[in-house]
């Protein structure tokens, strides 16, 4: 049984004519149920972590200032969202959702949060969207609570996770891996512990091709105990932010295999959506609905 973290908190409104589509955090759970990939007792509630888990992967100081609403102007614009109490709470409740998502798949073999991929927050600092990293919070709970003693972090969306690799820079038991456009942000790049980059309008063959050549390599070489899978869609050609060229069938197979890897290692695997900045809403729902509808098939 899949589980799946969503609360309706994770739509919070920005201010008219923001470019970031939080309305595909509602939709996209409305789509599940209505096809049936999802029913009620998949979806679970986040509530505000314990504050020691925030800790566990970034700077007291830095998460202080956030809870406080006292982050200076700098650090705000590279946030890129007005700063404001709903918003910290939201991410709040990204990171708890991860975290219990993160339990249930040991549990499940695979859990997913409705939100989350917030790889650019670093453990001192947010930029881009990104307050605080949900999937190191996750993986630092797994290790405390849970001795997972490997973990590997397969970030496939279009953008490097620089903070991830900047947070685990020096955990040899996190493993980052980063494929992502080599001409997109962040244009100064962290080093992960593999990053491969890769040229604008790569193909769904050569996308595919490279990923089916490393991760089971990466697999073998690490020997993981838990994997964390950020599935952006904003690898598609229509994408505003991405340079990618993959096509949906593309990205839909991207999952199938990064999952069907989980599935044939017996690793328990959680996903966190990612980016998503097509044009077309019905685009990022579709495109993020089938990690969840190739989860559905190969675990339920």
């Amino acid at each position: 049984m899949i589980k799946v973290a969503y609360h309706p908190m994770y739509a919070h409104p920005l201010p008219a004519g923001h470019r970031f589509p939080m309305q595909k955090y509602e939709l996209l759970p409305k789509q599940l149920l209505h096809e049936g990939t999802c029913i009620n007792s998949n979806f679970f509630l986040p509530d505000f972590p314990d504050l020691n888990a925030i800790y566990a992967a970034h700077c007291p100081d830095y998460v202080k200032q956030l809870i406080d609403l006292t982050l200076d102007s700098k650090s705000i614009r590279k946030i890129g969202f007005p700063l404001s109490k709903e918003l910290v709470d939201r991410e709040l409740l990204i990171a708890d959702g991860s975290i219990k998502a993160a339990v249930f798949a040991l549990e499940h073999g695979v859990a997913l949060n409705i939100a989350g991929g917030t790889h650019h927050a670093y453990s001192n600092r947010g930029e881009a969207f990104c307050l605080l990293n949900d999937q190191a919070i996750a993986a630092r709970y797994l290790q405390r609570h849970h001795a997972i003693k490997k973990m590997l972090i397969v970030d496939l969306d279009v953008h490097q996770g620089n903070g991830t690799a900047e947070i685990f820079a020096n955990d040899t038991s996190v493993f980052t891996f980063s494929m992502h456009g080599a001409s997109n942000y962040p244009f100064k790049k962290e080093i992960s512990d593999l990053d491969i980059a890769l040229p604008k309008e790569t193909s769904d063959k050569d996308y595919l091709h490279i990923l089916e050549n490393t991760l089971p390599t990466l697999i073998e070489e690490q020997r993981p105990d838990f994997i964390f899978y950020l599935s952006g869609v904003d690898i598609l050609s229509s994408d505003k932010l991405g340079k990618i060229n993959c096509t949906l069938s593309g990205c839909k197979e991207r999952d199938r295999f990064v999952l069907s890897i989980c599935k044939e290692y017996q690793l328990p695997v959680m996903c966190s959506m990612g980016g998503g900045y097509s044009p077309d809403i019905k685009t990022i729902i579709e495109a993020h609905a089938n990690t969840y509808r190739v989860a559905k098939h190969l675990f339920d």
